[in-house]
């Protein structure tokens, strides 16, 4: 094909995203404790930290869901499913998930089906579905380019990351963290599975692309409501600490590169847009303390991201929750946020 691929790139100040890790300042609105035009930090928590529940170790958080009964799932990539509080965040259920043979994995995202079952991608890659009591029903076909190499064309540890069910609970989509064999590196691709009605079998549907800021991997997505999706990428470095930001991503004029054999900067090919809602490095650090060096000590190694609701007004009460990999050194630290939705 001939041409680049298109991809637009919004934000709040109409600057450039800067590639890499270098730490841009962008305009910050004018609310308390404002990171940018559109998004708030109003809390933190570090309760859950180096703690125990029912003698299960409360950390390596990958992912968090929120339940019908509106209780906060928080899932460990140690095979582990916590369920929360949703006033508290204190955990008052710790579930042991499987997989098919009835062995731990690495599970790295879950979203909730309206009937209360849990569909959880890890990095196998696979999605998994399992009934509220973590017993595993069956899985969803995937295909083969995003299997691992040689099957396919994954790079280990740079699969499923995210996951997230569209209104109507018709389309589910997972997004790769990393490249696959082929495609630039700076491109990932997202995952949609279609069905006709809630209740029905999932299909494989399209795949779009999506350009991350260099260096940066994706470390969660989840659906902001209105068909568009919002986007968690991260990263670290030596210089700076954790880089953290959240992107509103459109699939909407998006072309399906399912067919596409190699994503890259000389395809005609329409990527998603994406819009900058916040770097977090421009939050208040809120009293926040950190053992690690970090341009701003509030930063950790945020991996998980949900909508827990909506203000009034209809902007998007978001949670996040970092993973400290059982490390001294890292926190397990929960973020509540506000954030605006550009519009349609």
């Amino acid at each position: 094909m001939a041409g680049r691929a298109v991809r637009k790139v919004r934000q709040g100040s109409g600057r450039k995203v800067a590639k890499g890790f270098t730490m841009t300042k962008f305009s910050a609105g004018s609310e308390p404790n404002a990171c940018s035009a559109w998004a708030v930090v109003d809390w933190f928590s570090d309760a859950l930290d180096k703690t125990f529940f029912e003698e299960k170790f409360v950390g390596n958080m990958s992912a968090l869901a929120v339940s019908p009964e509106g209780r906060i799932a928080a899932l460990a990539d140690r095979s582990l499913l916590f369920h929360l509080d949703a006033a508290t965040h204190e955990p008052v259920e710790v579930v042991a998930l499987y997989d098919e043979n009835g062995k731990e994995t690495d599970f790295e995202a879950l979203v909730f089906d309206e009937d209360g079952t849990l569909l959880i991608a890890s990095e196998e890659p696979a999605v998994r579905r399992y009934t509220p009591e973590g017993k595993f029903i069956d899985r969803l076909p995937v295909p083969d380019s995003l299997l691992i190499a040689p099957a396919g064309r994954a790079v280990v540890n740079e699969t499923f990351e995210g996951l997230a069910m569209q209104p109507g609970g018709l389309t589910l989509v997972a997004s790769m963290e990393g490249a696959l064999r082929g495609d630039e590196s700076s491109y990932v691709r997202f995952q949609a599975w279609e069905r006709e009605t809630t209740g029905d079998e999932f299909r494989i549907g399209v795949q779009w692309g999506y350009e991350r800021d260099g260096g940066l991997l994706l470390s969660d997505i989840c659906a902001s409501g209105d068909g568009r999706l919002l986007v968690l990428e991260r990263g670290f470095d030596k210089s700076v600490g954790n880089i953290i930001r959240v992107y509103l991503a459109d699939p909407r004029e998006a072309d399906d590169v399912t067919h596409v054999e190699n994503l890259s900067g000389q395809d005609d090919v329409a990527l998603m847009d994406k819009t900058l809602l916040v770097d977090m490095v421009n939050c208040p650090p809120l009293g926040a303390t950190n053992k690690q060096s970090q341009a701003n000590p509030l930063l950790g190694n945020i991996e998980g991201m949900t909508i827990t609701g909506t203000t009034p007004d209809g902007r998007l009460k978001v949670l996040m929750v970092t993973d400290d990999n059982q490390s001294d050194m890292q926190t397990t630290r929960l973020y509540g946020m506000t954030i605006r939705l550009p519009e349609l």
